[in-house]
């Protein structure tokens, strides 16, 4: 085992042990050893005679501002929101298309939206389920393993990323693969427990020990709407007490957390109660025995239920089994400082574990049950298709992950089910969609197997429905101002009777009653239920700048922010937040300033229902 400090000394290293022909796997997300793979990339760059090929997924990038107001927004903060994550050298040469034909990157899943209408990563996406991806990278026989790694004692953990690495080392160990294993060591990963996750320094044959670390990826929390909150309601009703959580990032999973976390304090009976759509409870009350979570992904909501003692089952010793993780500087702080008792009840494992009952297939059916498997997606059919991964042109938005994994675990667990969350509606500008659509433009989980679907207008059961069925309970969730033509639509297509009638109770399917509805409650359903890095006065602009951006393309939409601007009741902290935004305090002197003076101001106005604190 080589130990060195310098990312470039490490690369050519590797390119001698090589001679050159580097086949080169990284895992996803934050395992990526950023230092050591622009090292090779810019060695690459400098002679055509190394040939580098990169197979990995989700490479981490911080966002990068598309406007004015979404740098003035940005720029201050991004090292605090973000992470002073490095820029990864290979995303830098795509965008710019000046990847040089000697280095390719294929990668199985996209940061969400980040590659559009780039078109060598459109052209290199691999579209893969992730337990398949290990059998896709093997065919490829890679030749070098890198990951970035926390190291104590002699020993490293595979930390956030188990998901294909510790398959890797096993079939090494094994004898059924060869590879040069390479560490990028970094102290703020935390060091976890788990199958694999922990190998000796030896089993490395390189090691980069930079004497100043870069810093981890954070991945900011976004607010919870009301949408949101209203589907994390829903879903905590179809969560048994004694069974099993796999939640995912974002919005909707915090909410999720949020609302298992009042029914646990017994806080959301009332909410609960007070609904005003037709939803069925399947469970409610205290989580005493407890669940358990199989995950590919940690995220931060099922650390809040852990902490909370509301993850707390245990199987094999562990409350979680998860693949990977990606989230925010406190999340790794938590790891980092939870007492070791604590954090062994975390078991990182590969997804070849988590999302797939193959294997110890009686201990997995045993260990999950009552399994709820919750998922966002993009679309569904009033057939019961799934869009999540891509659009109509076949650009990819994300990929398929392990969405297909945990819905395929759900027909094969006894008493489990696959939850699709989406909220009813998606603006784009001006423009208003129903994500309830008679057909959808990609398909990633098809209607054979479709099960329950849930938006904030309640919850609709599917598996084992007819056609007919299917398209009634879906409609019923619907946003109202959409639901006439998804009839008409079904109707024209033989798939609804002539005589369907929707139901009362369904017909009034419009934010106002969601907000009506969520009022009393604001204290227990705040923007922010797990915490966040934006300061106080980032969390007023967020709401104006969504305001902004959905009236600022359309000449009425201008014409509303110009009237608000000058006519409507200043915003309570408008002086700070216009400062904040560069803008001199005082009547606006550009456009702009003046757009988000009146954007301030609507939001004002709206912030007691549509943006609670």
């Amino acid at each position: 085992m080589i130990r060195l400090d310098d990312p470039d000394a490490a690369a050519r290293q590797i390119v001698e042990r090589t001679v050159g022909e580097i086949r080169l796997a990284v895992p996803l997300g934050l395992g990526k050893p950023v230092s050591l793979v622009n090292a090779l990339v810019r060695r690459a760059c400098d002679d055509p005679g190394i040939r580098l090929s990169i197979f990995t997924a989700l490479t981490l990038e911080r966002p990068r501002p598309s406007s004015d107001l979404e740098r003035r927004f940005l720029a201050p903060a991004m090292d605090r929101l973000f992470g002073a994550y490095p820029a990864v050298l290979y995303v830098d040469l795509l965008r710019r298309g000046k990847l040089p034909d000697n280095i390719t990157v294929n990668e199985f899943f996209f940061q969400a939206g980040n590659w559009l209408d780039v078109n060598r990563a459109q052209q290199s996406y691999i579209s893969v389920n992730y337990t398949d991806a290990l059998d896709v990278l093997i065919a490829r026989r890679p030749n070098v393993i890198a990951q970035l790694v926390p190291e104590r004692e002699g020993r490293v953990s595979l930390s956030s990323n188990t998901d294909i690495s510790a398959d890797l080392f096993r079939l090494r160990a094994e004898g059924r693969m060869d590879f040069l294993a390479v560490a990028e060591i970094n102290p703020q990963l935390p060091f976890l427990q788990g199958e694999g996750a922990v190998l000796d320094c030896e089993d490395f044959a390189l090691i980069l020990d930079q004497p100043a670390p870069f810093e981890l990826f954070s991945a900011v929390k976004r607010p919870v709407n009301d949408a949101s909150h209203a589907i994390g309601l829903h879903v905590s009703r179809l969560v048994k007490d004694g069974g099993t959580l796999q939640i995912g990032i974002g919005s909707v999973g915090d909410a999720v957390a949020n609302a298992l976390r009042l029914r646990h304090q017994g806080r959301a009976d009332g909410i609960q109660q007070a609904c005003p759509f037709p939803v069925r409870q399947d469970a409610g009350g205290r989580f005493d025995q407890g669940l358990y979570a199989v995950t590919e992904m940690l995220v931060g909501g099922l650390l809040a239920l852990f902490q909370d003692g509301i993850v707390k089952r245990k199987v094999d010793g562990r409350a979680i089994h998860a693949g990977f993780f990606v989230e925010s500087r406190d999340f790794y702080r938590s790891l980092r400082e939870m007492p070791e008792d604590r954090r062994d009840l975390i078991g990182m494992m590969p997804v070849s574990f988590t999302n797939q009952i193959r294997g110890d297939e009686a201990a997995r059916r045993a260990a999950r049950r009552d399994a709820r498997f919750v998922n966002e997606a993009m679309k569904v059919s009033l057939l019961g298709d799934v869009m999540s991964d891509s659009v109509a042109d076949g650009q990819v938005v994300s990929g398929v992950g392990g969405q297909y994994d945990f819905v395929a675990q759900a027909f094969a667990l006894p008493g489990a089910h696959a939850i699709i969350a989406l909220p009813a509606t998606r603006r784009s500008g001006a423009r208003l969609d129903s994500n309830i659509c008679w057909q959808v433009d990609s398909v990633t989980i098809p209607r054979h197997l479709r099960d329950i679907v849930v938006t904030e207008y309640g919850i609709a059961d599917l598996r084992g429905r007819s056609d007919a069925g299917v398209i009634a309970r879906l409609i019923a969730i619907a946003d109202s101002r959409f639901q006439p033509d998804l009839i008409a639509r079904a109707m024209a297509a033989g798939k609804l009777p002539r005589d369907f009638r929707l139901p009362d109770a369904a017909q009034r399917n419009l934010p106002d009653t969601v907000s009506g509805w969520l009022d009393p409650w604001r204290a227990d359903l705040p923007a922010f239920p797990l915490g966040t890095d934006f300061s106080e006065i980032e969390r007023d602009l967020l709401p104006a700048l969504r305001i902004l951006e959905r009236l600022s393309p359309s000449v009425g939409g201008k014409a509303r922010l110009a009237l608000a601007a000058l006519r409507a009741r200043p915003h309570p902290q408008e002086g700070r937040a216009m400062t904040r935004m560069g803008f001199a305090p005082g009547f606006p002197t550009s456009l702009t300033a003046l757009a988000l003076r009146g954007a301030l101001r609507l939001s004002a106005e709206a912030r007691p229902r549509t943006w609670p604190r």
